[in-house]
């Protein structure tokens, strides 16, 4: 479609365009999209939304808890190591504090999760459950037990004989905290705190232990909650200072809505921490509640989840004759720290001003409406917020697990949609997630699309209901659930189709590449994912990108079939079927982006290969210049092909376009195969050796990042398509399946040995050794090896 629509698409979009235009008074760009919201559903409240009230919300922390609400009470833990004979105080998940591995290792993702911790000597083991019981609140009760072993042969005894945790509860809503009473004393009364909220009524936090703790407190009032390991340290500081003890002031502020708790214990101690809800009620039997979460009765729930999650890992994934028992356990610890990474957040994103508005120079965004998100993210440390070509591969793991949670979650992300169907691609929503995004970062441009893979997730759920795999109860709720959000996708896809189509009938590019820069050697494109993977030297509106022509063939099959379950393709100028078979045209696609001497899928565009970057002397100012690497354009760039083997070039073999019988297909399994090209003992890098631009840096500082590594999520999509291939009669059967199998292996058995070496699942992997590298623990996409060992594709 692209360029040259059909003209019963184009006058749908203009009529919905007309439709839906907004105030002068209120900008396009930050006006709602005008249907009922996704999440409003039946399915999304009751006992589905209760259920999932509380939960490990907070990801960018070791471990913090709150509710699925804007402004909530929020609990979380810090603790504190000796490492260069300092005191350090952990908190905040950062790559910096060199933990030897942290992650939930088993998670539901509703009421249960078992998290390893091991730093300097330190092992704590955080066990997270849930309970509804009668007398409960909304939401129920939870409880967190803490198990403490230290190494006494790494510990310095100067700074303490045993260990030192913080845990908190701070209400957002600015509720005021009651602390139980000065003289804590666990043995003679568990009551540590009390108060009172509209959501959950009068609440309790209880602390139970068999070991001989000493207790200290602090109590804050503060609006801010983003920088609490700040306040804690000045605290500390200060107590040092004055008296020389590593200790909590034993202090209140007027009107606390923070409170800490220090639990200094020996070198081995088990410490549960209880929240129960509703109090006040004249049913709230809270002794026998307490009772249930604490002890040999919280001894025998965790275990009983342990088994229970044991269980459904090998029902959905069915891995015991498939893998080895190691790569089972690194398995369970990327689909457990997947599902315990999910996050809630509240907030409004930043929207750049800059391509829509005549708004003043001085005003650099706009502000989104307060919105919520119920997402899983990418990384705990680096990327602790919503990202919107992630969560397609995230949830290609989520809804095979629980498809109520994963339909909450593409619910959320299509509740974000403005009028004209964009959705900002990084969420960056609230204090906390702001806290951790480099400035650069923030904005979201709206004239910017972003990889559109829910669709992956909604076209292998569709095919799950083809296929029979889903109980009634589950097709209803899908059913429901495509029926609100069609509307949605439509707006989407329209949305694409329009903004970011070529010059040419069915052609493509990713707008929002910056044709000024004199840094950049090649411009990068954040918008299409793969951030500095080359593209045409020279960006311009006549680039042809072939990885978004093969995106729109998938979201124009999946809007094909959501359209024929409805019972909406037939309609008038909705008929996504034939989108999709123009799109498909093999023909077409090799006239636009095959090139026969390299026997390749490219890119076109504005394109040399002479350029390089070199210093110069640049003027900053009046009488001043710094010595600055520049872009150097040695010729001029021509209208041709970017001759850049890499993940792009496989991107028609991913979507499965290429007929099972035709040459080209032989051509990409050999370039595939091929180990100056892609092949590696590790997986598929990212961009071949001979490419000019082979792991070089973009600016001084910018170092490779889709130029040479190994991304598990591009190689996921090249395993579905050999795993096709291998499935379908022709010529190049059996090759497809030697080259299948040999790289499934190669790609598990590496994500596998770097679990066992470093204790954790990577960003990428470097394609000379396998080593992991990038941000970790990334159970975002790398997840997917547990579909791989599943040998699950789409």
């Amino acid at each position: 479609m692209g360029g040259g629509a059909s003209v019963g698409m184009k006058v749908v979009v203009g009529f919905i365009f007309f439709l839906f235009k907004s105030s002068a008074a209120e900008p396009r760009v930050v006006t709602p999209f005008p249907t009922p919201k996704i999440t409003d559903l039946p399915q999304f409240g009751g006992d589905h939304k209760e259920n999932l009230y509380w939960g490990t919300y907070r990801p960018h922390l070791y471990l913090g808890i709150r509710a699925r609400t804007p402004k909530s009470l929020i609990a979380g833990l810090m603790w504190i190591v000796v490492k260069d004979n300092k005191y350090q105080l952990r908190h905040v998940c950062k790559h910096e504090d060199e933990l030897s591995t942290y992650g939930w290792t088993k998670h539901n993702g509703r009421d249960y999760g078992h998290q390893l911790l091991v730093d300097n000597g330190i092992t704590l083991t955080t066990e997270f459950i849930k309970s509804k019981e009668d007398g409960s609140g909304y939401g129920g009760d939870w409880a967190v037990r803490i198990t403490v072993q230290i190494d006494k042969s790494k510990w310095n005894e100067e700074f303490g004989k045993g260990g030192n945790l913080f845990f908190y509860l701070a209400d957002e809503s600015g509720n005021v905290l009651n602390l139980s009473r000065e003289n804590l004393n666990i043995h003679e009364d568990s009551l540590l705190a009390s108060g009172s909220r509209q959501d959950i009524q009068d609440w309790q936090l209880h602390l139970k232990s068999m070991d001989d703790l000493e207790m200290h407190y602090s109590g804050f009032h503060t609006p801010h909650f983003h920088n609490l390991s700040d306040i804690v340290e000045e605290n500390l500081a200060s107590q040092i200072q004055k008296h020389a003890r590593l200790q909590l002031s034993d202090s209140l502020d007027d009107s606390p809505n923070v409170l800490v708790f220090q639990i200094i214990g020996g070198f081995s101690f088990i410490t549960d921490i209880i929240l129960i809800s509703a109090t006040n009620s004249e049913s709230s039997r809270v002794e026998e509640r307490l009772s249930s979460l604490t002890g040999t009765s919280l001894s025998n729930q965790l275990k009983y989840n342990e088994q229970a999650f044991d269980e459904k890992f090998e029902k959905v994934f069915n891995l015991a004759e498939k893998v080895v028992s190691e790569s089972i356990i690194v398995g369970k610890a990327a689909v457990g720290n997947l599902l315990g990474g999910i996050g809630y957040f509240y907030g409004q994103s930043e929207i750049a001003l800059s391509r829509i508005s005549n708004l003043g120079e001085h005003i650099n965004y706009i502000s989104y409406w307060p919105a919520e998100l119920y997402t899983a993210v990418p990384s705990r440390p680096s990327f602790p917020r919503g990202f919107l070509w992630d969560e397609g591969f995230h949830q290609l793991i989520i809804w095979r697990w629980d498809i109520h949670i994963s339909l909450d979650i593409i619910g959320h992300w299509l509740d974000l949609m403005n009028v004209d169907g964009w959705i900002p691609r990084e969420q960056i929503l609230g204090a906390e997630a702001r806290s951790r995004v480099p400035e650069e970062y923030v904005p979201q441009h709206p004239t910017d699309g972003n990889p559109p893979t829910l669709f992956l997730a909604l076209s292998d759920i569709i095919n799950a209901l083809k296929n029979n795999e889903l109980t009634a109860k589950d097709k209803t709720d899908i059913y429901q659930f495509l029926e609100r959000a069609f509307v949605r996708l439509e707006a989407w896809f329209q949305w694409f189709n329009t903004t970011q189509s070529g010059k040419q009938m069915s052609s493509y590019y990713w707008h929002g590449r910056d044709n000024k820069t004199i840094l950049e050697l090649n411009p990068k494109t954040l918008s299409c994912g793969l951030d500095d993977y080359p593209r045409a030297s020279h960006p311009s509106a006549d680039e042809r990108h072939v990885d978004l022509r093969c995106w729109m063939l998938l979201a124009a099959d999946s809007m094909h079939s959501i359209g024929e379950l409805l019972d909406k393709e037939t309609k008038s100028g909705k008929n996504y079927g034939s989108t999709a078979k123009l799109l498909s045209d093999v023909e077409l696609l090799n006239q636009m982006h095959f090139d026969d001497a390299y026997a390749a899928y490219f890119d076109f565009g504005n394109h040399t290969e002479k350029v390089q970057l070199k210093w110069e002397e640049i003027e900053t100012g009046p009488n001043h210049t710094t010595h600055q690497l520049v872009r150097d354009v040695l010729e001029e760039p021509v209208l041709r092909f970017v001759p850049h083997i890499g993940y792009v070039s496989l991107f028609p073999f991913m979507e499965k376009i290429i007929p099972s019988e035709s040459w080209i297909l032989e051509k990409q399994l050999e370039l595939i195969s091929n180990r100056s090209l892609f092949w590696t003992d590790y997986g598929l890098r990212s961009l071949a050796e001979t490419s000019s631009l082979y792991m070089k840096f973009n600016t001084e500082h910018e170092a490779p990042y889709w130029r040479g590594q190994i991304w598990i999520n591009m190689n996921y999509r090249i395993l579905s398509a050999l795993h096709h291939y291998s499935k379908e009669n022709g010529p190049y059967q059996e090759k497809a399946k030697t080259i299948y199998e040999e790289l499934r292996s190669n790609l598990v058995r590496n994500i596998v040995h770097n679990y066992q070496q470093t204790g954790y699942l990577w960003e990428q992997f470097d394609q000379n050794n396998g080593e992991g590298k990038g941000s970790h623990p990334f159970t975002g996409w790398t997840s997917l090896v547990i579909l791989i060992m599943a040998e699950a594709y789409i």
